[in-house]
């Protein structure tokens, strides 16, 4: 038996009410339904915003982030006044706020292998909101054994895709991804950029997604990747089939129990960007190298497009993707000090510098904005 709605929830969701597909056992379905929404940022706002605007009973967050004013420009669940805060504290507020007579339940900690039974044991589908390959390939495995739909969203730049992983009745995401891409390869947001509405589009339709799974209606996305371009304003679905060599949903699994992701991807599920690392040296450092006249060879590994916010004088740019078909216009005999906004993107960089036999290659911790930060306040934060 689903639960009653109460005299507000049939004004509340009359529109909801007055459609055949929906109309009041299926409003009384979305109210006994369980999601949980792994990360609260781009896609996690829209997604928690529709679906507590929707009636969903009980939603869960994970996330462990504090709201940044870089956040702002695509995360609607905050305000500028929310800052510094917990983007669990702000989330719960907004949703309670917009639907108090639904269930919001917070996790303020970071979803891994030992906690994610205990966290999700209690939700019927899994929306993920991430940015990172571990907790995708987390998600979909916790999926896969427990036998949940997994509602996958991701975006970069402009572009944006959509799935409904659900190993029961098509593949799950190892099928399309057996193997995560190498360590740096695949920018995330915070390095590669994003249009600040497409989050929004692609967040819409992952709780689109759960809306009709719940009610049992439409199609799902199962077996099908929605492919977003928003500078085309183009749409594409991608068949998609199940792997009966998949190494978790196959005929014959190799991986039958929760593993160690961040080893699997080689990088870590949370990662600030500013990790202090043996290949790490201080702005601070480098400025007294400079000062005392060593020759140093700065190099900017961003994207062109970021040196029109702040360039470091004398620095020579090879964005981080060129790097290997421009080795040779690194010096050998040269102590090289790489950098990019925090530090993540030069870090890889530095890695694969030394993998090549640059011994003298170090990355700046902390980027630009530490620069900014430690050095130079005059210079920009982005």
């Amino acid at each position: 038996m689903y639960p009653e709605l109460s005299r507000e929830e049939v004004l509340r969701y009359s529109r909801h009410l007055m459609i055949p597909d929906v109309g009041m056992e299926g409003q009384r379905k979305l109210k006994a339904a369980r999601v949980l929404i792994v990360g609260t940022g781009g896609l996690g706002s829209p997604n928690a915003i529709y679906l507590a605007a929707a009636g969903v009973g009980r939603i869960g967050i994970v996330d462990y982030d504090v709201v940044d004013l870089s956040n702002l420009q695509r995360q609607v669940l905050y305000s500028t006044s929310r800052i510094g805060q917990p983007k669990i504290e702000s989330a719960v507020a907004r949703m309670r706020e917009l639907n108090p007579d639904i269930r919001v339940d917070a996790y303020d900690e970071i979803l891994s292998s030992e906690n994610i039974e205990q966290i999700a044991k209690g939700y019927d589908l899994l929306i993920d909101g991430t940015d990172n390959f571990p907790t995708r390939y987390l998600l979909n495995d916790y999926a896969v054994f427990s036998k949940k739909p997994y509602i996958y969203g991701s975006i970069f730049r402009f572009e944006g895709q959509v799935s409904v992983f659900d190993a029961r009745s098509g593949p799950c995401y190892r099928c399309l991804f057996p193997e995560p891409p190498p360590p740096g390869l695949v920018p995330g947001c915070a390095e590669g950029g994003v249009f600040g509405v497409l989050p929004g589009t692609i967040g819409t339709l992952q709780a689109a997604e759960v809306i009709k799974l719940i009610l049992g209606v439409g199609q799902p996305l199962v077996g099908k990747l929605l492919l977003y371009d928003a500078l085309e304003s183009v749409f594409q679905t991608i068949q998609l089939r199940k792997n009966p060599n998949c190494k978790v949903c196959g005929v014959n699994p190799e991986v039958t129990h929760l593993i160690d992701y961040e080893a699997f991807c080689g990088t870590p599920a949370h990662s600030t960007g500013e990790e202090i690392t043996r290949m790490d040296v201080e702005p601070a450092e480098v400025v007294r190298r400079l000062e005392n006249g060593e020759d140093i060879f700065l190099l900017d590994v961003r994207e062109p497009v970021e040196q029109q916010v702040v360039h470091l004088p004398g620095a020579v740019n090879i964005p981080y993707g060129q790097l290997s078909s421009r080795l040779t216009e690194l010096p050998s005999d040269r102590d090289i000090i790489a950098f990019c906004r925090t530090g993540s993107r030069s870090a890889f960089a530095v890695q694969y510098l030394k993998a090549e036999g640059f011994d003298n290659a170090r990355n700046l911790r902390g980027g630009t904005n530490a620069w900014a930060r430690q050095v130079d306040p005059d210079l920009l934060q982005y």
